[in-house]
């Protein structure tokens, strides 16, 4: 780290000490007094008795911070729907920094104004800039193969958001790569957080406080990924009672438990599924299901003082399966990947200075392979510590988030198979960085935030990096305008065979020293809610991608680590509906995309004419549409979802032929030959359009201390025949899930 950045640093803190010495703040934790779980957004007034107000809302911690307040006597209110509000006369005196946390006690009377206006925080239209905040209860509407919801499935209501099928764990937002994803889950990197059954992800929504989902256009302290980030903040645990919860159902078993280790102080939350797809659902689905997969959180946080909060997260991934059509001639090779990741999350509002601290350190883990598990022919593996530091001041017309990181991502491939020469290679990329983000509430109705990022690659020459970004939203009465723009780059990337969907195997890399894969992002939104139950949004965005690192192309059936660069460009609208009745929830989003990849390889004119090629990737959906609605009839939640979209591209296969090397007179009937595919021109085929209805009946049982739920749901209710993928070898179909009926059941007890 240049040591000019951290001068800078220190130089702003003394700043910023030094212009609020002459007034008062105040700032402290918001939390539910049942269970002390921070609440999110909670409104802050401060009334002086001349009738002067300012205000402001807690965060993602609960924490709410004023400042400058010139010396005096005011009232302090905090309100919250569906709670009861709190007030007190306080006394600042020139100077004082005073910390003060509040427990806002539950009003039952007031629970189901709470559950909407709760609601209307979040939701399928709401939808800033390229972020949309998911709660646990947007996942729960959704029907899924399983009591509890589920992050994977609320992602692929999002009319952005494309996979390749129903199986495989890749997930492709606004055009970009899935390794060109970033997801977080307490500050900690999860590189591949997707199960390999497409209904799954490493988080379900009982272990979810809160996840921000930026699809383009986000701000620091997200760095190193070119196309988006999903954020996600856990929940704490209850600090004042045991509670827990177990569920079975044919695809995934579960069970939670949380509680206080020292009350009221210290509490922890300990989750774990696992799939028994094979053992139950595999006996009654007209199709093979040869998938293991599970996953495991552990929590401990704890109020550590009146100023300071102490979090240790931890995750554990692990999947297997294979994906494919099996034949005479070729078996099917298993794929498996695992995950693990720890992490310490500090939190603390220094007395003696004038802003909210974040410290951060992490250690990540992934592993893919291919192959029998315990002789894998080729894996993969990234690892590495990452450290940050973030600050945020608040003042009166402006908020200042500034901060440090370190990163050290090490890449670990073997890599060997069928046609494949061996490759071994180790590499670690060190990065340091620091960021600057204002904030400015320019007027009650604009604020616009900058950000600048600088960053150096040490022991590599010629890498530093700059980075730029820029956020404004305009907001008056119902009507919402929002712009985004920013510059953003990526190091290491995962590699796959493009040319065949039901190969996911990832071998993860750095990208060459000379020059890092970026990409620039624009978008604009605008967001209505002309009437009370209806909210209205729409967003286009541009996303140029340049210096992508993709497999070379070849004709030979085999994995390839060999290289070449692409550029491509990812442009779309989406348009969001949302209606909320009291009888009646629900949205249609649509998105209208294209996604398009140029490269120049010298060996591809031999082949098709010309060494450039263009083309849509496997991943350029067209047309999406979602619809869900949810209601209640006779105490049964009721929930319908239909998705429809439309179809990808893949590659034409024309024929075979071996190739022998003419180094002298051959004998043709008896030297061995190279195989290879006559590919067409890349992705020049459209696959099938895929639609899909899923219907989920719910409904609670309250026994004394327990709670049971019952869930009955059917999975493809019509019995659509997807295709998944084409078998370019055998020109066989593989088909997605056919028509899945699913009941489970759910016991939560206190």
């Amino acid at each position: 780290m240049n040591i000019r950045h951290v001068l800078l640093l220190l130089t702003l803190s003394a700043w910023t000490g030094t212009a609020l010495g002459q007034t008062a703040s105040i700032r402290g934790f918001v939390t539910d007094a049942d269970d002390r779980e921070p609440l999110v957004g909670v409104n802050v007034v401060l009334e002086s008795d001349t009738g002067g107000l300012r205000g402001g809302a807690t965060d993602g911690d609960g924490i709410y911070n004023l400042t400058r307040i010139p010396a005096g006597t005011y009232v302090l209110r905090f309100s919250f729907v569906g709670y009861t509000a709190w007030s007190d006369t306080l006394v600042f005196r020139t100077g004082q920094r005073l910390n003060l946390n509040i427990a806002l006690q539950a009003s039952p009377e007031m629970m189901e104004e709470a559950i909407v206006e709760a609601e209307s925080e979040t939701g399928a239209a709401r939808i800033t800039a390229g972020l949309q905040t998911v709660s646990p209860k947007d996942m729960d509407l959704l029907p899924t193969p399983d009591v509890s919801g589920d992050l994977a499935s609320f992602l692929t209501t999002l009319p952005g958001v494309v996979t390749l099928g129903d199986r495989g764990g890749q997930y492709y937002i606004r055009g970009g790569e899935p390794s060109h994803n970033m997801t977080l889950i307490d500050g900690m990197y999860v590189y591949q957080p997707y199960h390999i059954l497409g209904f799954y992800s490493a988080f379900s929504s009982d272990i979810i406080h809160q996840a921000d989902v930026h699809t383009a256009g986000y701000g620091a302290p997200f760095t190193g990924r070119i196309s988006s980030v999903i954020d996600i903040r856990s929940r704490n645990g209850d600090k004042r009672n045991y509670t827990g919860a177990a569920s079975i159902a044919p695809f995934v078993s579960s069970a939670q438990i949380e509680g206080p280790l020292i009350y009221n102080r210290v509490s922890f939350m300990a989750s774990a599924r696992q799939s028994v797809v094979k053992q139950i659902a595999q006996h009654y689905i007209a199709q093979e299901t040869p998938y293991t997969f599970g996953d495991a959180f552990l929590k401990v946080h704890g109020q550590i003082s009146s100023n300071s909060q102490l979090s240790i997260s931890a995750i554990y991934t692990n999947d297997r399966g294979s994906i494919g059509l099996e034949s005479a001639d070729r078996i099917l090779e298993e794929v498996g990947w695992r995950n693990a990741a720890v992490g310490v999350r500090y939190v603390v509002l220094p007395r003696a200075l004038p802003f909210v601290a974040e410290i951060q350190l992490s250690y990540s883990y992934l592993k893919t392979d291919q192959g029998p598990a315990d002789d894998p022919v080729r894996w993969s593996r990234i690892s590495g510590f990452q450290y940050a530091v973030h600050m945020n001041s608040f003042y009166q017309r402006t908020q200042w988030k500034w901060g440090l990181y370190w990163r050290a991502p090490q890449v670990t491939a073997h890599l060997g198979g069928l046609f494949q020469d061996l490759e071994v290679g180790v590499s670690r990329r060190h990065k340091a960085g620091i960021y600057l983000e204002p904030d400015f509430f320019i007027t009650s109705e604009l604020r616009a935030r900058v950000t600048g990022i600088a960053e150096v690659f040490p022991g590599q020459e010629n890498r530093n990096n700059f980075e730029a970004r820029a956020r404004a939203v305009w907001q008056r009465g119902e009507h919402e305008v929002s712009l985004g723009a920013g510059w953003y780059h990526q190091e290491i990337f995962g590699l796959n065979d493009r040319r065949d969907a039901t190969n996911i195997f990832t071998s993860w890399r750095s990208a060459p020293t000379e020059k890092l894969s970026r990409s620039i992002h624009a978008l604009t939104g605008y967001r209505v809610s002309p009437v009370p139950w209806l909210e209205l949004s729409a967003e286009t965005y541009y996303k140029q991608l340049d210096d992508l690192f993709i497999a070379e192309w070849t004709a030979y059936p085999r994995f390839t680590s060999r290289l070449q660069r692409a550029d491509g460009r990812a442009m779309g609208i989406e348009l969001r509906a949302e209606v909320r009745q009291p009888r009646l929830y629900g949205y249609i989003n649509y998105g209208l995309s294209s996604v398009r990849y140029t490269s120049k390889q010298p060996s591809a004119e031999l082949w098709f004419g010309s060494e450039n090629l263009d083309f849509r990737p496997p991943h350029d959906r067209r047309h999406q549409l979602n619809i869900v609605a949810t209601t209640r009839v006779s105490g049964v939640d009721v929930s319908v979802r239909w998705n429809f979209g439309s179809g990808r591209p893949f590659n034409h296969v024309y024929g075979f032929d071996g190739y022998v090397l003419l180094d002298g007179i051959q004998d043709l009937f008896t030297v061995s030959d190279d195989q290879r595919v006559i590919y067409g021109q890349p992705f020049q085929g459209l696959l099938p359009t895929y639609h899909r209805l899923d219907v989920s009946l719910e409904r609670e049982f309250v026994l004394d201390k327990f709670i049971l739920t019952a869930q009955v749901d059917v999975i493809n209710a019509y019995n659509r025949r997807n295709l998944f993928a084409l078998d370019l070898f055998t020109t066989e179909r593989n088909y997605q899930l056919p028509i899945v009926p699913v009941a489970g059941l759910k016991i939560d007890f206190d």
